[in-house]
């Protein structure tokens, strides 16, 4: 048995198309102690999110945090569980969707759309085997993460390049690896955030908080720490704040060593003894509600704040399946797939004759199809 994917009785003539990989992080099958221990297992054990010796991370790993840390994570996504599910996963394939209609009357040619999470279902291999199953000869990843670090992107990139080495006909590939600077993304958290003010008024100080990393990350090279700074300056310009009026924070750190700062938590809890007693929170670097918005910044952060002396906390949701943020993508797409053909000079009647008599030479050489 060959250990490469392949199409037995390789079909001559067949439709190829775009396929476009939508990635996002992940989420469990649900809020329970049994479900949280195996995403978290899958996700910690990725070596792009715990950069430490190997045999080392195992040990507290397994002897500690997988004993520990599952049920107190179920608690937390029981708190933001819907009916439906995981708010991530339904966010993400109504992303998908709308992203797949978008592109149908965008791209002249076939393009198809699947969506992967790095951790737990719809997995990676998964689907990559539905694009493979509907011809993609070319393929677009697009991991939902704004700002570029190597445990997100880098980490998507790994976990495509593991299924692809297994694939005989191996698509052509193009990955979008950040775009925490195009214009189209800051117009959209512009936007969202001016509406949300609109509706609700206005804080003395918006933070934009975006997930942290071990500060070491920075250190050796990694360029999330200047991405996020990036999105914040240009957000702030295009918001028109003066300095003292925004600033750029961090949340979701983990374990004792240090993380990117400012913390969001320290922030909120300092603020009002400086005489901001309203704030305003976005997570410019979600591209949809999950926990760490839903639950760690509109719950445990407002309390923070709260408790410390605030009057006011408004958190401002993430793009989510927004017109705006659907138009990114595709503007996203268009640009990085330019130069194939079912962007540009697509004709579906010159490919049916083309495809015709391809299956026409391959018979004439004793190909069966």
């Amino acid at each position: 048995m060959s250990r490469y994917l392949g199409e037995e009785g390789f079909r001559h003539g067949g439709e190829e198309c775009i396929g476009i990989l939508l990635m996002n992080l992940g989420t469990p099958e649900a809020p329970t102690r049994r479900a949280l221990r195996a995403y978290l297992r899958e996700f910690l054990s990725d070596p792009r999110v715990v950069e430490l010796p190997r045999w080392l991370w195992a040990l507290i790993l397994h002897g500690v945090i997988l004993n520990v840390r599952p049920r107190l994570s179920a608690r937390a996504y029981a708190k933001v569980w819907t009916d439906q599910g995981s708010p991530l996963l339904q966010i993400s394939r109504r992303q998908a969707a709308a992203l797949a209609t978008a592109l149908e009357a965008r791209f002249p040619g076939p393009v198809r759309v699947a969506l992967g999470m790095r951790y737990g279902a719809p997995s990676v291999p998964e689907a990559l085997l539905q694009l493979h199953a509907a011809g993609a000869r070319r393929l677009l990843v697009l991991p939902l993460y704004p700002q570029y670090s190597g445990s997100t992107a880098g980490s998507v990139f790994d976990a495509v390049a593991d299924v692809l080495k297994r694939w005989r006909w191996v698509p052509a590939v193009r990955f979008v690896s950040a775009y925490h600077d195009h214009p189209r993304y800051i117009e959209a958290l512009a936007t969202s955030i001016r509406r949300h003010w609109e509706r609700h008024g206005r804080g003395q100080r918006l933070l934009m908080s975006f997930h942290g990393v071990p500060r070491r990350y920075l250190l050796a090279g990694d360029p999330y720490h200047c991405h996020c700074h990036k999105t914040g300056r240009l957000l702030a310009q295009e918001l028109g704040l003066a300095d003292e009026e925004w600033m750029v924070v961090f949340q979701s750190r983990f374990g004792r060593e240090e993380w990117l700062r400012p913390y969001c938590d320290e922030t909120l809890r300092a603020l009002p003894a400086q005489g901001v007693s309203e704030v305003d929170v976005v997570c410019p670097g979600f591209s949809a509600d999950c926990l760490e918005t839903l639950e760690e910044i509109d719950q445990q952060n407002r309390e923070f704040f709260l408790e410390a002396g605030g009057n006011r906390f408004h958190y401002i949701p993430c793009l989510n399946d927004s017109a705006d943020h659907i138009e990114l993508m595709v503007d996203l797409a268009v640009a990085n797939a330019g130069g194939w053909p079912q962007l540009e000079g697509w004709n579906h009647e010159q490919r049916l004759v083309e495809a015709e008599q391809t299956v026409t030479r391959a018979r004439a050489m004793g190909a069966e199809r």
